[in-house]
């Protein structure tokens, strides 16, 4: 069958920049201190992100002293990062089943009945289709469906609550099932926030479907992991005995 996600392969520039993207993540793997000493600086990398991704979405970057995390963004991302590992055979078996629990977690403090997608036309299709994707539908290099992945949920909004956290933990859990980032030490999810206006102007190009949209959107996710990859090696660095 033809892959689906083939042809943006053809698109310009994006074959250069997948190819930085995961040459970048790959070499952060390759750090003296991650290739023994990788759980320490994965459990950095995670907060890093979860307290990034609440950001985007509104909520407090600084979790508190005393660790009672009350705001609901900010806590709901928390336990998103915390259950990655657990979700992951969940996410590359069923992913719509781990897409769920994901919203339940994320939402579990905005939304009195998470997990349950809008009933509104076209995002039972459209889920649907991502996840055959997820589960070999193409077989793409992992930077390109980490693109597709986190700008499809972010366009599609399945949930009525943290689409952008959900987005970003699927994103995330596909850069870890791909291999493009097996030990999750990748923080791209910093860039979305620090490029904020460039994250909502490429996620509303990649929303319109042209070809130039998809473009503009793909590289900037590729930007992201290659700035995540930079954030990885400062966190190793900062490990180094």
């Amino acid at each position: 069958m033809t892959d689906p996600l083939a042809p943006l392969l053809d698109l310009p520039g994006v074959p250069e920049a997948v190819a930085s993207a995961r040459d970048a993540v790959f070499q952060v793997h390759r750090h003296r201190v991650n290739l023994r000493g990788w759980a320490t600086t994965a459990a950095e990398a995670s907060v890093r992100a979860a307290r990034a991704s609440a950001a985007v979405d509104g909520g407090p970057t600084e979790i508190p002293a005393d660790g009672e995390v009350t705001d609901p963004v900010l806590a709901g991302s928390l336990r998103v990062a915390e259950a990655l590992g657990v979700l992951l055979p969940t996410w590359q078996r069923a992913p719509l089943q781990a897409l769920a629990r994901l919203h339940v977690l994320a939402a579990a403090d905005l939304d009195p009945d998470p997990g349950r997608p809008r009933l509104v036309p076209g995002v039972a299709e459209r889920l649907d289709l991502l996840a055959h994707l997820v589960t070999g539908g193409t077989s793409v290099p992992g930077p390109l469906l980490v693109a597709v992945v986190h700008g499809e949920l972010m366009a599609l909004s399945p949930f009525a609550t943290a689409n952008g956290v959900v987005a970003r933990a699927a994103a995330r859990l596909t850069s870890i099932s791909t291999g493009l980032d097996p030990k999750s030490l990748g923080v791209p999810e910093v860039l979305c926030l620090r490029r904020r206006t460039d994250y909502d102007t490429a996620l509303h190009a990649f929303s319109t479907g042209t070809p130039e949209g998809i473009t503009q959107w793909v590289l900037f996710c590729c930007q992201t992991l290659q700035s995540g990859a930079r954030e990885a090696r400062g966190i190793a660095d900062a490990a180094t005995p």
